[in-house]
């Protein structure tokens, strides 16, 4: 990824590929050499995301949306781009002009997660004897005596060797090393034409932007050459009640017993918020912040995940935040009851 510094007689690129994605979703600072995303936004002209998670890019449009409706109330253009495969997609952000991130995060389905009974007891696929190592025999086993590290080719080399003993028990073929870190690393095979076309799309974008030779894209791109060559573009439209930059309350629906923890699941589960470990919080009739649940206050709030929502105070109408690793603003989300879990 590349921040962009525009002066009016020249463009000063910062290359700041080094950072992992795992700092964008855990921190709230980008740390490029010795320097920091705050440092760096007062004179950012524009930003090029080419990020390999969602959440990542859920982070990244979050920062620069709170810098346009949070002062300085800066608009800086984001122009992302992905592939998978032979798909591929470019798209333009304007904060405030055009549809987020958020907006269109359905366009973004949640990870598929193989059934935990399908991997233990049914395996048909290499994939579900590489899951069984690395949910079930990791942890019993412990081999290195340390979470998996998908970059060590020694922990690779160990799953991928017990997936084969599993795969034989089976008759399933099909397992490889690569396979293996593949499915350890979530990692989608890429191909070279596909990422030059989208690499090629952003770098226009920019020049266009920087330049004003041309009108910009509005605002969406799509590309697939798995079958020939096809490539659409078309406008995003902004949702009205977008929990990033519409600054509205979502609502949403549960029924009259509903737990903390069935709330919390849905959020994770629900593919218009999927979020990865959401906290809630809310103000109570007092007016004093009360914590129903936050993971780095697990043995303190854990007790709350079992009570229903109006045993802790939830009435309706009442506005809960929640934050997650997904966005640095809050999702503000006010509660109604008696009907099924809707949003």
């Amino acid at each position: 990824m590349c921040i962009f510094r525009i002066g009016r007689h020249e463009i000063d690129v910062e290359d700041i590929t080094n950072f992992t994605v795992k700092s964008v979703s855990k921190r709230a600072k980008l740390v490029t050499k010795h320097k920091t995303f705050e440092s760096i936004h007062q004179d950012l002209g524009l930003v090029v995301c080419g990020l390999d998670s969602v959440v990542a890019r859920r982070w990244m449009n979050s920062m620069l949306v709170s810098l346009y409706v949070d002062p300085p109330n800066k608009q800086i253009p984001l122009i992302d781009g992905g592939t998978e495969g032979f798909k591929g997609n470019a798209r333009i952000i304007i904060p405030g002009k055009s549809a987020c991130i958020e907006c269109t995060l359905n366009l973004y389905p949640p990870q598929v997660n193989f059934p935990l009974c399908t991997i233990a007891q049914t395996p048909r696929l290499p994939e579900h004897c590489i899951e069984y190592v690395r949910m079930m025999q990791w942890p019993a086993e412990t081999p290195f005596g340390k979470d998996i590290d998908g970059d060590n080719p020694e922990h690779i080399q160990w799953i991928f060797e017990k997936a084969l003993e599993r795969g034989s028990q089976y008759g399933i073929s099909g397992i490889t090393y690569r396979l293996t870190q593949g499915v350890v690393k979530n990692i989608i095979p890429a191909v070279a034409s596909t990422n030059a076309v989208i690499a090629a799309a952003c770098a226009t974008e920019v020049f266009k932007l920087v330049s004003g030779c041309a009108p910009i894209m509005n605002n969406y791109m799509v590309f697939n050459d798995a079958d020939g060559i096809y490539a659409y573009t078309y406008e995003q439209e902004k949702k009205k009640d977008c929990m990033a930059c519409s600054l509205e309350s979502q609502i949403i629906t549960l029924r009259e017993e509903s737990t903390l923890r069935e709330l919390i699941d849905y959020l994770i589960e629900s593919p218009v918020y999927q979020m990865r470990s959401p906290g809630v919080t809310m103000v109570t009739a007092e007016g004093r912040n009360k914590t129903l649940y936050m993971k780095t206050l697990r043995e303190h709030t854990e007790a709350n995940l079992s009570k229903s929502l109006k045993d802790l105070g939830v009435r309706e109408g009442t506005e809960v935040n929640v934050t997650d690793v997904t966005s640095l603003l809050p999702c503000i989300l006010k509660i109604y009851f008696d009907s099924p879990m809707t949003s």
